[in-house]
């Protein structure tokens, strides 16, 4: 559920540093949330993130 059906942007990984420099493994996750889409004249939900919602609102 973490990757984004519209443009397919996935989870980043990356490390927390504390203030003492010591590294730990942490992933930043997409923003993606379930949204009812028409493509093609049917009525599909898809999980888009932030980003294609707010570009299917431009485009609209």
């Amino acid at each position: 559920m973490a990757r984004c059906d519209g443009c397919g942007k996935g989870p980043q990984f990356g490390n927390n540093v504390s203030h003492s420099m010591r590294h730990t493994r942490r992933r930043w996750n997409v923003n993606v949330q379930r949204v009812r889409v028409v493509e093609g004249g049917v009525e599909k939900r898809q999980y888009l993130c932030a980003r294609c919602i707010k570009t299917r609102q431009k485009t609209r």
